[in-house]
């Protein structure tokens, strides 16, 4: 019914109620058309190099995007109450994909992370995120009292987040860890939890962090490329030296779509962690900028639709809302600041624009509950005004 509803109020008039956000489509479309475009540039090269075929990604892609758009047909029929009521078994069952992985799954670049399913591997860290927070917001329901007044409220959610990352760093996977921790505080500071609580352990949490970098020789190699990355640029601080190039390269308008030279087998994972880096060679500063706005721009989509639900008293889709734009942008700040050298690298996509099908598909899955969030909200407004009527 819902899509039916969608499908009829892009054909209504203007002065009729629209009950859906054409802003948030939009920029989920403009992102996902950005994202095809860059792949294809970045891509071609390591294509050739690697199968033969320039297009092989491309074409990957092109399903990839496909099955969002099944993703969004589907989703979009979706009750959030259902995502509530499953909200705890769907957690389990991202345990369970970690768990399977460790187990089955496949190995690269010394990270076992995915799932071998025919003809593409499933990266389990990207729904394993989505799961989480799902838990999460219907935790916050819950217990939404506990959280604001007592500890144990507060701590509760961090059993299920140490359960996730001591499966995640045994992939390794340390920064889709610091994501996830990153948005579960975000998302209890936005529920109320005391600011003594918030802050005390968000300290913990830095000083783990720093505990596991210094525990592992590889992460700690990681960091120390990272403040110098030219005092081995054929070596650990490769991979930055060859990202900072190409944004040097691209100056404030670019070189052109299609004219970066640090996709041309030069910098590693062009077409997926550090496609940013390609995109500033060829669009400068300037198409930086505007892809940053629009990231932002989403993100600050989901915190409003966040607070109208809140206002609605729709509890769950609030919190949800709240999740998903921290999420989406503490994501795309690791991804950029990892290119540009302000971080270590932490091998995390660029939402809605990197190469890969997993994360396409999740942040696709996300961005429509957003929508369907939305529609509900408007929907149970409109049923409001006519009853007043």
């Amino acid at each position: 019914m819902a899509l039916e509803q969608l499908t009829i109020n892009f054909r209504e008039s203007p002065s009729q109620p629209m009950l859906y956000d054409r802003m948030l489509l939009m920029l989920m479309v403009v992102l996902a058309c950005l994202g095809l475009v860059m792949v294809t540039s970045a891509s071609l090269a390591e294509a050739e190099n690697l199968t033969g075929d320039p297009f092989h990604f491309v074409r990957r892609h092109l399903f990839f995007l496909a099955m969002a758009g099944v993703i969004v047909a589907v989703g979009v029929r979706i009750p959030i109450a259902v995502w509530q009521r499953y909200s705890a078994p769907l957690m389990f069952l991202g345990l369970g994909l970690l768990v399977a992985v460790l187990i089955g799954g496949r190995s690269v670049n010394g990270a076992t992370r995915w799932i071998p399913l025919g003809p593409f591997n499933l990266q389990v860290a990207e729904v394993a995120k989505f799961t989480l927070f799902l838990y999460l917001a219907g935790y916050l329901v819950r217990r939404h009292q506990e959280v604001r007044e007592e500890i144990k409220g507060f701590l509760k959610p961090f059993v299920a987040l140490g359960m996730y990352a001591v499966l995640l760093l045994m992939q390794p996977d340390l920064g889709t860890t610091v994501v996830m921790f990153v948005t579960v505080m975000g998302m209890l500071f936005l529920a109320g939890a005391k600011l003594r609580d918030f802050f005390a352990l968000m300290l913990l949490g830095v000083a783990m962090v720093v505990l596991l970098i210094v525990s592992a020789p590889y992460r700690m190699k990681r960091v120390t490329s990272f403040w110098d990355p030219w005092e081995d640029p054929f070596g650990a601080g490769y991979q930055l030296t060859q990202s900072l190039m190409a944004y040097g390269r691209g100056d404030w308008l670019g070189q052109g779509l299609g004219n970066s030279i640090q996709k041309l087998e030069y910098l590693p994972e062009a077409h997926t962690d550090f496609i940013f880096a390609v995109l500033g060679e060829e669009l400068g500063f300037v198409g930086v900028t505007c892809v940053l706005v629009l990231v932002l721009m989403l993100a600050l989509r989901a915190l409003r639709i966040g607070n109208l639900a809140l206002q609605a008293n729709q509890a769950f889709s609030g919190y949800l809302a709240y999740g998903i734009g921290i999420w989406f942008s503490f994501q795309t700040a690791v991804n950029v600041g990892a290119s540009v050298g302000l971080l270590p690298t932490k091998g995390l996509t660029l939402p809605m624009v990197s190469y890969g099908g997993s994360s396409l598909w999740v942040t696709t899955g996300a961005a429509v509950v957003l929508l369907r969030i939305d529609y509900e909200r408007r929907l149970a407004q409109l049923s409001a005004k006519g009853a007043e009527r």
